[in-house]
């Protein structure tokens, strides 16, 4: 397992932040072989679809060219003429594979990569002409793998082929005898057939490369626990300071909502742990709002503050949980608790006007 100069090691699977810094790069999971099993899989068949009609039509023009070669006067000035009209009738029939192979790459591609277009890759760079680095290189795994697979597909295909050959070997020597387009087709079926198995045996070994070139990617892209963390801090903050943000922001609600509490008309208590404020203004609520609210020594400070200024402090256990745990800060209370609400009130208003 690699391991980073601090001594850690990449134990951690990859973040998508990375996983995208590596895309931005050009450096993606990615197999080589799949794209060109592919290719060859789709021309194959492309190919088999087509080859009667690429036949007949090279049958016609072969036979057009040789039938009419005695009374053909080539010329110097001709023969340009001769090979463009070749070069024409071999891209028409052509055609149809080119453009399904043209396809299947960009297709094959794509579904391993999608969209991509970086130039980290092709950017020139000199430790790309260090001596020691490139022969260090020549031997690395991924050299080496490539050697393996590629000296695979040479066997495949040898092996496919010395098959083929032998099972169809006693047919060839009767053939002799036979029109030129007959052992032409021959020759072509064992061709293909022989193209064909190889093609599927690679399509198989690529597909295997490209699970295999994932899992490497992946690992190479591991982190370390050190690095989740400060990639953590550069994308969401460091914990510390979001910590002190919110403290901070926490403490600046507090003031502002104690501040709201000489303006209240009732607080309303538990006795000892809860302490609720409220605030009625006919004219301009429909409902008395709870402009104040805390528990523990929060509680105990809106009591005090409420004391300071001459609010009035009511005890009602009942009430005084039902409104704390019902009503959020700033919030007129519900139609259930209006009763007990108008209790209170009426008595704090008729105590004031007493006073008065």
């Amino acid at each position: 397992m690699a391991e980073e100069s601090s001594g850690q090691e990449k134990t951690e699977d990859p973040t998508s932040r990375r996983i995208a810094d590596a895309r931005k790069k050009g450096d993606v999971a990615k197999s080589m072989e799949l794209p060109s099993a592919a290719v060859l899989l789709a021309g194959l068949l492309t190919l088999y679809s087509t080859s009667n009609l690429i036949l007949e039509q090279f049958y016609m023009i072969l036979k057009h060219y040789l039938g009419n070669l005695h009374s053909m006067q080539i010329t110097v000035a001709e023969i340009p003429i001769i090979t463009r009209n070749g070069m024409a009738n071999a891209g028409l029939l052509l055609a149809p594979i080119m453009t399904v192979i043209f396809v299947t790459a960009l297709v094959a591609n794509y579904a391993q990569v999608g969209v991509l277009f970086s130039t980290e890759k092709i950017t020139p760079k000199l430790d790309k002409l260090n001596v020691i680095k490139g022969l260090a290189q020549m031997f690395s795994k991924q050299t080496m793998a490539n050697t393996v697979k590629s000296v695979a597909k040479i066997t495949i295909v040898g092996y496919v082929a010395y098959s083929e050959v032998s099972k169809v070997i006693s047919h060839v020597l009767p053939l002799m005898d036979s029109e030129p387009i007959t052992i032409l087709i021959f020759m072509s079926k064992v061709a293909f057939w022989i193209f064909l198995k190889a093609a599927l045996i690679i399509a198989l070994l690529a597909v295997a490369d490209y699970a295999f070139q994932r899992w490497q990617f992946m690992e190479k892209m591991k982190m370390t626990k050190q690095e989740v963390k400060d990639e953590a801090k550069q994308t969401d903050g460091d914990p510390h300071v979001k910590g002190r943000i919110r403290a901070i922001q926490m403490e600046m609600a507090r003031q502002r909502m104690m501040s709201e509490v000489p303006k209240a008309d009732v607080v309303i208590t538990n006795p000892t742990r809860l302490a609720i404020a409220l605030k009625y203004n006919p004219l301009a609520m429909t409902a008395p709002m709870v402009v104040a609210k805390g528990a523990g020594l929060i509680a105990q400070r809106i009591k005090e503050i409420a004391a300071e200024n001459n609010i009035p402090l009511v005890e009602d256990k009942p009430l005084a949980q039902a409104l704390y745990k019902s009503v959020d800060l700033n919030e007129p209370i519900p139609e259930n608790l209006f009763q007990a609400v108008a209790e209170v009130m009426a008595y704090v208003f008729n105590t004031k006007r007493k006073s008065a």
